[in-house]
């Protein structure tokens, strides 16, 4: 029997990482239909990724993470993406959890890596309700509920907010203190897993809360002029690592139209293949565009992130309000595309055993997601381009 090759965890290069992501792009096509009925990524799944790597990207160097930049999460994503959605949504929201841990001090990393630099955290920004905390000796009890929490099924710990008095803090707290509540019954992104998480007065040790208004606006509570990834902009972090998803199942849609073209003909027509349609043929070039623009918007957000913290060069508001509105265009086009692509492939597109159903209903609903849809962003970055605040319509800039 063979055993599997052992992975180098020193710190890769953007390649090789890209590499290791499209190494197990057939293996993600190939579970994405059982991914999706089951609600949740398969165990080998998971387990691939992890191995492979691909949660470490956020993870500080010294705790034996590669600490690497938003440009190789984007492009990472975007590949894994190209197999399964969903396996991409879960690896992108993992590392942005460990970005935000990662802003903590020392000792709140140390308890998340310091026995697994492959620990995984998941992200939950959704103000909850029920969310309450209460002051103790030494930190915080908190209980509520957090819905959507992508990830959830795969974590070691989770980030979550709650409030503490007039503010809302960051939480860390391990997965094995909370639990979870099955939730997520929807019709796209069903692997994500994205259920609610359960808090029933855990405590907080006071190292593991942060202030979370004053990290959205770049504040640091621990200056490291040593790893300038946690200079990085917190919003076009939480904005980029759910665009790869998308991308790659875009990507995927079009690889897959365009391999069955020339033996599909067209009904009620005389093609007896899609190629020979000049119809079809703008059709497929329209939706490669429209692919090709979202790639540029979510990569012009990844490098202005990444240059930013590279020179420890604090984003402005138009600036971020613009990454705002870059992301909502990626989404927006990469819908548009598979719409597009849909149509030209034909009714059995819609057919069960057909993966661009799958492709369809993940990004009619990833693309919806409340960072992106509800016109929020075009508003954001209008009133930024007519000089007036565009904080009074939303934080998250």
């Amino acid at each position: 029997m063979k055993t599997a090759p052992l992975i180098d965890h020193s710190v890769p290069a953007h390649d090789e990482l890209v590499e290791r992501a499209a190494a197990l792009r057939e293996q993600l096509w190939e579970d994405a239909a059982e991914t999706d009925k089951n609600r949740r990524l398969p165990d080998r799944g998971i387990t691939a990724i992890t191995d492979a790597g691909l949660i470490r990207l956020m993870t500080p160097k010294r705790l034996g993470g590669y600490e690497t930049d938003v440009r190789n999460v984007l492009d990472v994503t975007t590949e894994l993406g190209r197999g399964c959605g969903s396996s991409a949504w879960v690896t992108g929201v993992l590392n942005s959890g460990n970005f935000m841990a990662g802003l903590f001090p020392d000792r709140a990393r140390d308890d998340v890596w310091g026995d697994n630099p492959d620990a995984r955290t998941a992200l939950m920004l959704v103000a909850s309700p029920t969310a309450a905390s209460e002051p103790v000796d030494g930190g915080l009890l908190v209980s509520g509920e957090w819905g959507y929490a992508s990830g959830s099924l795969h974590c070691d710990w989770v980030a979550m907010l709650v409030p503490v008095g007039d503010e809302r803090h960051m939480v860390l707290a391990p997965m094995s203190e909370l639990s979870v509540k099955d939730t997520w019954f929807v019709t796209g992104m069903r692997g994500t897993g994205s259920n609610t998480v359960l808090a029933d007065k855990v405590f907080v040790p006071r190292h593991r809360t942060m202030p979370y208004m004053p990290v959205v606006e770049g504040e640091r509570f621990t200056p490291r002029p040593d790893e300038p990834l946690y200079r990085s902009s917190v919003s076009g972090v939480l904005q980029v690592f759910l665009l790869g998803a998308m991308i790659g199942e875009a990507q995927a849609a079009l690889a897959h139209v365009l391999e069955k073209a020339p033996r599909r003909a067209i009904a009620s027509s005389t093609y007896k293949a899609q190629t020979d349609s000049v119809p079809f043929q703008i059709d497929v070039a329209d939706a490669a565009t429209l692919i090709d623009t979202a790639r540029f918007h979510a990569t012009r957000i990844a490098d202005t992130v990444d240059r930013a913290a590279r020179l420890d060069e604090p984003l402005d508001v138009p600036a971020r309000a613009r990454m705002r509105m870059d992301a909502a265009n990626t989404a927006r086009k990469c819908r548009e595309a598979v719409d597009l692509l849909m149509t030209a492939h034909g009714t059995s597109a819609f057919a069960e055993f057909s993966p661009l159903q799958r492709i369809w209903r993940n990004i009619s609903m990833g693309s919806r997601h409340g960072g992106f849809g509800a016109r929020i962003p075009e508003e954001v970055y209008g009133k930024a381009l007519l000089g007036q605040d565009p904080r009074q319509t939303s934080y998250l800039l």
